[in-house]
C-alpha cells in the first residue's frame, strides 16, 4: 500500500453486485459474506514520503457474527429493514499476534540516525458493523471496533519522537481524506423503499414472518446513527526509556545518567465520530453520559450564537 498526495474518488457500486449482473444487495452479496476466512499468516507494507511501515499478522480469521457478535446462523448476522431500504451486517477479525514496524525513508524529512518503531501484540480482534442501502449497496454508515487485551510497549525517546513524525507525515494526507468524507456525507439520511423483489424473501430473520414493525425496532436497537471508530485496551503498559547508547558520551561528559518512566493504563478508550455536527444529539455514543448532555447544551448555544452572527453578516 502507499499513501496518496490527494484522496481518491469513491469506489461507487460493490463490485460483487456488478459481477453478479446486479444492482441491489441480493443473494451474490449474502454468498460472499457469509464466507469463513483463514489465513495463517498476512503481511501488508505501506509506503510514505517520510517512512515504511509493515503489518504482520499471524492466525487472522474473518466470519460473520449476529448482533451479540456471536457466531450463529447465517441468516442471523443481517437485519433488513424492507421499509428503510437498508441492511446491517456484523463482522468479527481475530488473529493470534499482531506485528508492527516502521521506520524513517531514505528520502524522508527524519534525522539521518533513526531508531525503527516496533510493536507486538498477543490475540486481538476487529468488530464491524456496516449499513447499506439495499438498492445500490453503497455504504451509509460503519461502525469499527478494535479491542486489545494486555499490550506491553517499550518505547526509547528517540522512537517516541519518530513516532510523533510520523504522524505530523500522515497528517495532512488524512486530513485531506477527512474533507472529502464529510463533502459527501450527506446532510440528512433520507431512504427511499426498494421496488418489491424477489431478492426481499431472503430478508426476513430466520424462524418466521415478523411485522414490519418488530422489523423497525430490531433494527433501530442496533442501528448506526452515524459513522465512528473505536479503539479498546484493557490493559496498557508503557514503558518510555532513555535512549542512553546514542548520547553516552554527552551524559558522561555532564554527569548525568538515563532514566524510565512507567505508565499503566486500565480500559483505555478512543471513541471517534468523523461525521458529527456541533450541537447534534450524542445519546446514541457508545459511552454516553450525563456530563456529555451539558456539553452539548453548551455546544448548541455556541452554534446558535455564531449562526445569529453569521445572518447579520
Amino acid at each position: 500500500m502507499r499513501t496518496c498526495e490527494e484522496p481518491r474518488p469513491p469506489n461507487g457500486q460493490s463490485p460483487i453486485a456488478l459481477a453478479a449482473g446486479q444492482s441491489e444487495y441480493g443473494f451474490a452479496e449474502k454468498v460472499v459474506e457469509g464466507m469463513f476466512i483463514v489465513v495463517n499468516s498476512i503481511t501488508i507494507k505501506i509506503h510514505s514520503k517520510a517512512f515504511h511501515a509493515s503489518f504482520e499478522l499471524w492466525q487472522l480469521q474473518g466470519y460473520s457474527v449476529n448482533p451479540s457478535w456471536q457466531q450463529s446462523d447465517l441468516r442471523l448476522t443481517r437485519i433488513t429493514d424492507p421499509q428503510r431500504g437498508e441492511v446491517l451486517t456484523f463482522k468479527e477479525l481475530t488473529w493470534q499476534t499482531l506485528r508492527i514496524e516502521a521506520d524513517a525513508t531514505d528520502n524522508g524529512d527524519q534525522d539521518p540516525v533513526t531508531t525503527p518503531l516496533r510493536l507486538i501484540t498477543n490475540q486481538g480482534r476487529i468488530q464491524i458493523s456496516l449499513k447499506r442501502r439495499t438498492k445500490d449497496c453503497n455504504v451509509v454508515a460503519s461502525k469499527l471496533m478494535f479491542l486489545l487485551d494486555d499490550l506491553l510497549w517499550v518505547l526509547t525517546d528517540s522512537q517516541l519522537k519518530a513516532m510523533m513524525k510520523y504522524a505530523e507525515s500522515l497528517s495532512e494526507a488524512m486530513e485531506k481524506s477527512a474533507q472529502q468524507r464529510k463533502s459527501l456525507a450527506p446532510e440528512s439520511v433520507q431512504v427511499t423503499p426498494p421496488a418489491p423483489s424477489a431478492q426481499q424473501s431472503w430478508a426476513q430473520p430466520f424462524g418466521g414472518s415478523p411485522s414490519p414493525s418488530s422489523i423497525g425496532q430490531y433494527f433501530d436497537k442496533h442501528d448506526m446513527k452515524e459513522s465512528s471508530y473505536h479503539l479498546l485496551i484493557s490493559r496498557l503498559d508503557l514503558h518510555i526509556c532513555d535512549d542512553s547508547h546514542a548520547r553516552e558520551a554527552g551524559a558522561l561528559k555532564h554527569g548525568m545518567l538515563g532514566g524510565a518512566i512507567q505508565l499503566t493504563f486500565r480500559r483505555m478508550a478512543f471513541d471517534y465520530y468523523p461525521f458529527h455536527r456541533a450541537g447534534d444529539a450524542c445519546k446514541h455514543w457508545v459511552r454516553y453520559s450525563e456530563a456529555m448532555e451539558t456539553r452539548g447544551q453548551w455546544a448548541k448555544k455556541l452554534v446558535s450564537e455564531f449562526q445569529s452572527k453569521s445572518e447579520k453578516l
